[in-house]
């Protein structure tokens, strides 16, 4: 019997180890360390994060505030996603120099390009400061009473923090405000583009592909952290030399097979994990389509534009990304979320939830929650349907509209203060940011599509009269005094247009907007108190919130359909079968197609002679975890995180471990790219390559 009960905790707690989360990579002593170690880890949580020596977390950089990277040479090589590099790769790009079309690859030190702007942060240390935040905070509170109490509780942290003068601080909430960790972080602002493949194959299958299984996408780009001579962050100087890292990752030539422990450590940016049934209806089942409708008319235009011309290819090749992958991503959700009957398992969570309640005696205190956001969610649908709709308009989609909001905002700054010169200086700023890669023709073609979806009030004619549409009369329009510039802008055919509906917004959507996600949040954390005291035997691990994140797995495939079950492994035979010449999603680089035929892999190919390109994993991701490294049982680089398939995208707001799977590159494809298809054997040599599996 009692041999019977070891076997029957065991299958829990290898079940339970693999259910998602992402856990704060300086608290995994204890369970985490044990579920990571059952499931086939050597490494120890003093591995992952140490204070005092080297570990796996400085190896960890978030580049540019939206993706993760990591060290991969003791020169600072620096490796991440080619979607992540991609707005520096178009930004040097050219006709004449089309890195997207050909790909880059510097060939020696001189060769790899600065990048403004650009900077990658590694994490020094993470400390718990929630009694400090939370000090003097009662539940008795308003909540901009509690929000008053904790900033001047921030203020009282950050003074007494000790960190060298270089050094950044960060204090993030977690648990919806019910803890509270502080960051001490080093920022390096000299990145320089070292490598990046010609977009046939860093975004190979390009939308048809973006959030699918089977993935053959080499979805890769190299940097370089440049410092002082005193290996310091420093802004960008002919002077400044390779970063020497704390610690860099090991790429091993072993790879992966189906059960291989894999752990992705990175930057995840935000879930919502916690949300109530009735918040997960109204996000899947209203604000969902209504977004979805509007990118899928700008994507219509935009595609046909890009596939015509090649200098608006290039234009609109970041935008056309940025757009399309939040587009398939919501279809994707919303698929997983019915498929899961995730609403349906809140519901019943929620169930047990208000019996535990009774239980513990807790109904008077806590029993009003649920019904609480039921009425909430029902006055917030509206004005959180017209506000999601508003911004898909004026900010994602349509520029024209993008620049009378920044124009509106100019104004009222002006009027505040005619003086205000920073005001127009940060208009122009703006302006000149979008007009670098803008095409009128575009954006009216979205606008005629995307702005019936938000107003009856329908005016092309304003691209014709506009003074936005063109860069030199936008600046002739800032000319002179305020009162000129007000004067001129208040005439324009597009602002005049385009001013009521944004003043609408400001008076009347955003305020209502804010007062009611206001007592939504409050709420929220309330729930997040209650669930944590009523039901404490629950694993519940920290919204993501674009802090360093661990989440561990295996190497699984999975069965999104009846009858069909995918392998968790593709191969270059797979890119072969896509192959459609000429096709901006699907065509293959000669290059490439040369070494498949002569199976000329070199030392990259797997043991059964393949080439492997992409892989599955059970871990837990979200947007911010693409460029992550998925580190193996030894701590070395096996595969680096991009993607997660389509069924699976509801995992920002519920994860399911039977279809929620994330997609890596096969490291092995990368080296393989980098050395036998670009020639750039000085970056191989750089790297340290191992055989744990020999």
């Amino acid at each position: 019997m009692r041999f019977l009960k070891i076997i029957f905790f065991f299958i829990v707690f290898q079940m339970t180890a693999q259910q998602g989360g992402m856990w704060i990579p300086s608290l995994l002593e204890g369970m985490n360390e044990d579920e990571m170690q059952s499931l086939g880890s050597k490494l120890t949580a003093q591995d992952i994060y140490d204070v005092n020596n080297s570990s796996l977390k400085d190896a960890i950089g978030h580049f540019n505030g939206g993706c993760t990277s990591e060290v991969i040479s003791p020169k600072g090589l620096l490796l991440t996603n080619h979607h992540c590099g991609f707005s520096q790769i178009q930004s040097h790009s050219s006709l004449e120099n089309d890195y997207l079309k050909d790909g880059f690859w510097a060939m020696s030190l001189e060769e790899e390009i600065p990048n403004d702007g650009l900077y990658v942060e590694f994490i020094v240390r993470i400390e718990d400061v929630t009694e400090a935040m939370l000090a003097g905070v009662t539940e008795d509170m308003s909540p901009r009473d509690k929000q008053s109490k904790i900033d001047i509780n921030r203020n009282g942290v950050v003074k007494a923090t000790q960190k060298e003068d270089w050094q950044g601080l960060k204090i993030r909430p977690f648990y919806k405000g019910n803890q509270y960790y502080l960051f001490v972080t080093e920022r390096f602002e000299d990145i320089r583009l070292v490598g990046a493949p010609p977009s046939s194959i860093g975004k190979f299958g390009s939308d048809t592909d973006n959030w699918v299984w089977p993935r053959h996408t080499g979805d890769f780009s190299m940097f370089r952290i440049y410092a002082d001579k005193n290996n310091r962050p420093a802004k960008y100087s002919k002077d400044n030399v390779p970063y020497k890292p704390k610690h860099f990752l090991p790429v091993s030539l072993d790879g992966i097979e189906e059960g291989d422990f894999t752990m992705v450590f990175g930057f995840p940016g935000r879930t919502n994990e916690y949300l109530p049934a009735v918040a997960v209806e109204q996000i899947t089942q209203k604000v969902n389509p209504s977004n979805i409708a509007i990118r899928e008319a700008a994507l219509k235009v935009i595609d046909a534009n890009m596939k015509a011309d090649d200098q608006i290819r290039i234009q609109y090749a970041s935008k056309q990304a940025r757009i399309a992958n939040a587009w398939k991503k919501w279809i994707g959700e919303n698929l997983g979320i019915e498929k899961s009957g995730a609403v349906a398992i809140k519901r019943k969570f929620e169930s047990e939830f208000t019996k535990a309640l009774k239980t513990k005696g807790m109904e008077v205190k806590y029993g009003t929650i649920l019904p609480e956001f039921d009425r909430l969610y029902k006055e917030f649908e509206s004005v959180n349907v017209k506000r999601n709709n508003f911004l898909e308009v004026f900010f994602r989609t349509n520029e024209l509209m993008q620049m009378t909001f920044r124009a509106y905002q100019m104004e009222q700054a002006l009027a505040k203060n005619s003086e205000n010169s920073k005001a127009i200086a940060s208009f122009k700023s703006r302006i000149e940011r979008i007009h670098k890669n803008y095409n009128a023709k575009v954006d009216k073609g979205v606008y005629e599509l995307v702005m019936p979806l938000y107003s009856k009030n329908v005016d092309a004619s304003i691209y014709n009269k506009t003074a936005f549409t063109n860069m030199d009369r936008t600046l002739d329009l800032l000319q002179g005094t305020s009162a000129e510039v007000l004067e001129k802008l208040n005439s324009d055919a597009a602002y005049q247009y385009a001013k009521p509906l944004i003043e609408e917004f400001f008076t009347t959507l955003e305020p209502e907007f804010q007062r009611i996600n206001t007592q939504i949040n409050a709420l929220q954390t309330t729930y997040m108190t209650a669930l944590m005291k009523v039901m404490p035997d629950e694993r519940y691990f920290p919204d993501a919130n674009s802090t360093l994140r661990v989440t561990y797995g295996k190497v699984n495939g999975y069965a999104p359909r009846d009858a069909v079950y995918y392998n968790p492994v593709t191969y270059l035979d797979g890119v072969i079968e896509k192959y459609v010449p000429g096709d901006y999603e699907f065509d293959v680089p000669q290059k490439l197609r040369d070494l498949y035929e002569a199976k000329d892999y070199g030392q990259y190919a797997d043991k059964n002679g393949k080439l492997p390109i992409c892989f599955l994993g059970t871990n837990h991701t979200t947007g911010g975890n693409s460029g992550s490294p998925a580190i193996d049982a030894e701590g070395n680089l096996v595969g680096l995180n991009f993607d997660r398939v389509w069924e699976g995208t509801m995992s920002d707001i519920y994860y399911d471990p039977e279809i929620c799977r994330n997609i890596m590159v096969d490291l092995r494809y990368v080296l393989f790219i980098v050395d036998k298809y670009a020639g750039a054997k000085r970056l191989i040599d750089e790297m340290k390559l191992v055989h744990p599996k020999k």
